[in-house]
């Protein structure tokens, strides 16, 4: 089984960013890559089509690196997971975790790996469910709004933008953390990765994109540098 691995920082990264530590890189150094997880249950993993190779350009574009053009898509049970240090998932519905799956999932947090899960509007219950089969002694508990996760590159004093609105309220940002390290980062009743999408999919006004896409960017800034 590949392990998630650490690389020193090699790639020349803007001073403005002040980024420390190392980062993540599966088989190719060269190369950011993003693995959309293919989970059971008949939610649309699926969903928000052009929002990861989006990502993977603001990714190459704001931080330097050098990125994979496509996302791959993976089940958690694929071999390859493993070389994958940055995993997404999203969807309007039901989630399923098998036993089998929530041990390797949790195996690729603790082994280095990252999970971003977006809520697209109605996957709240079913991966709160599913996410305590993998971390059964962790709490998914909200981020202040101080955490760095939300300062990287971009200052988000509020916390999380709101992109879309789907239940009213604010939006929310969780995690589960192991050690001092953010292993899940989960953004709900925001949406973020519908403004990720190509301008003319939810035709969201530019200042809402950029919003999406920065926070975007903070994410991974945050999952390359722990």
């Amino acid at each position: 089984m590949k392990k998630c691995l650490r690389f020193p920082t090699i790639l020349v990264i803007p001073l403005i960013l002040a980024l420390s530590g190392t980062w993540i890189y599966g088989a190719n150094p060269e190369e950011f890559r993003i693995a959309r997880l293919k989970y059971r249950g008949g939610g649309d993993w699926y969903s928000d089509p052009t929002s990861l190779p989006n990502l993977l350009r603001g990714a190459e574009r704001v931080l330097g690196v050098t990125a994979a053009r496509e996302e791959a898509r993976l089940s958690i049970m694929d071999e390859s997971l493993f070389a994958y240090p940055f995993a997404y998932m999203t969807g309007h519905g039901k989630v399923r975790f098998s036993d089998e799956e929530a041990a390797r999932l949790r195996l690729y947090l603790v082994s280095g790996g990252f999970l971003w899960a977006d809520d697209n509007y109605g996957m709240d219950e079913h991966f709160r469910r599913e996410i305590r089969k993998v971390f059964p002694d962790r709490e998914l508990v909200e981020l202040p709004f101080d955490h760095e996760i939300y300062h990287m590159v971009y200052d988000f004093p509020g916390g999380l933008p709101k992109i879309h609105e789907h239940h009213g309220g604010p939006p929310h940002g969780y995690g589960i953390v192991d050690g001092e390290r953010l292993v899940v980062f989960y953004s709900y009743n925001t949406d973020i990765g519908d403004g990720l999408e190509d301008a003319d999919v939810h035709s969201d006004p530019p200042e809402k994109r950029g919003a999406a896409m920065k926070m975007a960017v903070n994410v991974v800034a945050y999952a390359l540098t722990h």
